[in-house]
């Protein structure tokens, strides 16, 4: 069953997670949009982060899940940019993937099944 998860980037520039190597790059609604989308449908991501890690191999590889079919729209609202994830992957899955790429810098406004 799919959720759609309603985020909010109040400052763009701020989100970014603590390692450059796995954080956002975008700028613009659309590029951040397209980023997350991937980190949710492909490994590349978790796999950028794990190679990071002091001992690759205990990493729990439950955290590599991936939806093909993920989708994640975004606009523009002011300074803020607000995106809509739908994803069959669990909660967890997707607040790890957005605190790599975003550290601290996005809010959860809103869950709903899709």
């Amino acid at each position: 069953m799919a959720t759609r998860y309603y985020l909010s980037l109040p400052d763009p520039e701020r989100a970014r997670g603590g390692d450059p190597r796995v954080s956002f790059s975008a700028h613009g609604a659309e590029e951040f949009a397209v980023q997350l989308q991937d980190a949710l449908r492909t490994r590349s991501l978790f796999e950028r982060w794990r190679d990071t890690q002091e001992d690759p191999g205990d990493v729990d590889e439950a955290l590599a899940a991936v939806d093909p079919n993920a989708t994640v729209t975004g606009a523009q609202h002011d300074l803020r940019i607000d995106l809509v994830a739908t994803t069959s992957l669990a909660g967890n899955i997707v607040k790890h993937r957005l605190r790599l790429l975003a550290g601290n810098g996005w809010e959860l406004r809103d869950v709903t099944a899709a």
